[in-house]
């Protein structure tokens, strides 16, 4: 039983150690958070009664170490860090300190995926069709889908569509696989080009009983990094359903998982049929939407809590039969990065940050104004959930909630999300798998953006003044000139008193609603619309429907750097170089990989852009690089 000396180790950081910390203090569970140099004021260790240091959230030795040192009873690893990582569950055994997740045999078995897929096989559960990597690559069936076997995450994971990619794939799905966990071991398989990404949640306890807590859809990803995802699946049908949940539970009872788990599943749209892709042996990101939708005898359930209950020896102390749904929920991955701009990784430090609330709407985050956004760790900032009585109100919601979501400082995805949640093919739920690979979420307009800069700029200059006599163009004994407010390379005339804006070729009717801390609200043509705004001497930023815009104010009398030539490549965000494949005085030809870099977890080819010689190489693999930085030249051929 739990008990109010049971002190908790949160071994992690971000929103997810936040929302650790939320569940064990309505427990009455004290609990330690774990920080190093970076965050040693972030909202995760202020969430916690006690913290220690450590060198790094890998730092086995040393996570144990604080754990003991603060008389805890147990850890919990969130996800991500040492959460799957089975040496660690050893360790804290070992301290005589418990895991908040499954053992370590059952992490060994199901963490990889070539060991997962035989008990898979051995519970009855379908796997996809795989191929030797003995065979001759030339005799594959393309498309297939090259993956590590180690870890998730889609990191070490490659499509190859024909033999002649397939050896530089390989290659690239290894390197990635090494450096992300250690091990660089590759499975081939079949590569459904249509299919549902179909997952149950399951929780066991340590007296035999396993029950799944229904299933998600995670369809909706770009290069297998989730980006919304839902509850309960919205296409499958009730015999869909069925089949997958019970396969996800024999699966746990063949392995005897105890814990919080995620089995996943491919449905292949062209077949119906169901594929076992792997086991998450511990609490998902999406866990949220879950415990939004399923009701345990009528009541809402709290997955870190089953957790905690399950670690502390509990039974479950229900069966399936008490396990309902009630209404859908979609959660939206909210991460710092560039989605119009090639999904680079961002990083800066915020000023002003607003998350939505209301009725339906969840918030987990740990982001906080003025904060630090290194590339040190994962981009993802926080989570939006909306629930709603059907999918349609759900998703609804949702676009309100990120319409109301604003990072100012840094730019984020919200935008891109929003557009994602509004868009047709999200709400007739068509999206697949590569859905978001082989479309382009279409960038919002800035139009309305740059209205809201100017209108706001201008309401700025005038406000605490009295009278005709003020420099803003007002007359004397008549109506105030109109104004004129560059943003970017457009001329925006604000004409206040006759409510017009003119801008971009068009004249939009203004009124203004009001304007208080920062949130402005106007009538733009009819329609109300918002948005918040930050405006400086130096810059005007506005972010309208979760999309940021910033216009900087150059000084007209300062210096200004010269344009960078077409062949000189520079880094496009701030972080590591992981291979140089060229050197000075070499030829290259158009497109050919000069080398590759990573920051945030997102691994970038820096290409020719055309055919010459390499006359400069700015950098060596491992080498730290700040954005901008110079990091090849390459000179054209003369023809």
């Amino acid at each position: 039983m739990l008990e109010s000396t049971m002190r908790v180790l949160v071994a992690n950081r971000g929103e997810i150690a936040v929302r650790v910390a939320r569940t064990c203090r309505r427990l009455g569970l004290p609990t330690v958070a774990v920080y190093t140099d970076t965050d040693a004021d972030a909202p995760h260790v202020r969430a916690c009664d006690a913290a220690g240091r450590v060198a790094s959230y890998l730092d086995v030795d040393e996570v144990v170490r604080e754990a003991r040192r603060h008389g805890c009873w147990a850890v919990h690893p969130g996800y991500g860090f040492l959460s799957e990582r089975a040496p660690f569950a050893r360790a804290l055994a070992e301290a005589g300190l418990v895991l908040v997740g499954p053992s370590a045999d059952v992490m060994d078995a199901m963490g990889r995926k070539d060991a997962a897929r035989e008990i898979a096989v051995a519970a009855g559960v379908p796997v996809v069709p795989s191929y030797s990597l003995d065979d001759d690559p030339a005799t594959y069936s393309y498309p297939v889908l090259v993956k590590a076997a180690a870890g998730g995450g889609g990191k070490g994971m490659r499509v190859v569509r024909s033999a002649a990619e397939y050896a530089e794939a390989f290659a690239a799905a290894q390197r990635e696989a090494r450096a992300a966990f250690g091990d660089d071991t590759i499975l081939v398989e079949k590569y459904v080009e249509s299919g549902r990404h179909v997952e149950v949640q399951v929780m066991g306890d340590m007296h035999g009983q396993v029950v799944h807590l229904f299933e998600r859809d995670c369809s909706t990803q770009r290069r297998h990094q989730k980006v919304l995802e839902e509850a309960p699946a919205p296409t499958i049908t009730e015999e869909q359903r069925a089949a997958i949940t019970a396969s996800a539970v024999a699966l746990a009872e063949q392995c005897g998982y105890t814990g919080a788990g995620t089995v996943e599943f491919l449905l292949d749209d062209a077949t119906g049929e169901f594929y076992f892709l792997e086991m998450n042996t511990r609490l998902q990101v999406e866990h949220p939407v879950t415990e939004e939708v399923v009701r345990v005898r009528g009541e809402r359930v709290d997955l870190v809590e089953l957790q905690l209950r399950v670690a502390a020896g509990e039974p479950l102390g229900f069966t399936q039969d008490d396990v309902t749904l009630e209404g859908h929920a979609i959660e939206a991955r909210v991460y710092a990065e560039d989605s119009f701009n090639g999904f680079l990784p961002q990083a800066g430090r915020t000023s002003i940050v607003r998350w939505p609330s209301g009725t339906g709407v969840r918030v987990d985050h740990a982001l906080e104004p003025e904060q630090e956004v290194s590339t040190a760790y994962d981009p993802m900032l926080g989570k939006v959930i909306a629930w709603g009585a059907d999918r349609e109100s759900a998703r609804a919601a949702l676009v309100a909630a990120l319409d109301d979501t604003a990072v100012l400082g840094i730019t984020t995805n919200t935008g891109f999300l929003r557009a994602l949640a509004a868009s047709d093919e999200f709400r007739d739920a068509t999206i697949d798998t590569a859905w978001l690979d082989r479309h382009e979420v279409r960038a919002p307009d800035d139009g309305l953006a740059r209205v809201f800069g100017a209108w706001t700029e201008v309401l700025l200059e005038t406000m605490g003044t009295s009278g005709p006599w003020r420099a803003d163009g007002w007359r004397m004994g008549g109506d105030p000139a109109p104004d004129t407010v560059v943003l970017g390379d457009d001329a925006i005339v604000v004409d206040r008193h006759r409510g017009r804006v003119a801008s971009g070729g068009r004249t939009h009717d203004v009124r203004l609603v009001s304007a208080a801390d920062h949130t402005v609200h106007l009538l733009v043509d009819g329609v109300a619309e918002h948005a918040v705004l930050n405006v400086r001497r130096d810059v005007v930023e506005v972010v309208h429907r979760g999309q940021r815009w910033s216009w900087e104010r150059p000084d007209p009398f300062g210096d200004h750097a010269a344009a960078a030539g077409d062949g000189t490549l520079l880094a496009p965000m701030p972080g590591t170089v992981l291979a140089v494949t060229v050197a000075e005085g070499q030829h290259v030809g158009e497109g050919e990989t000069l080398g590759v870099m990573e920051a945030m977890k997102m691994e970038l080819a820096l290409k020719a852009p055309f055919a010459g010689t390499v006359s400069a190489v700015g950098a060596a693999a491992g080498d730290l690089v700040t954005l901008g930085a110079t990091l090849f030249v390459v000179e054209a051929d003369d023809a």
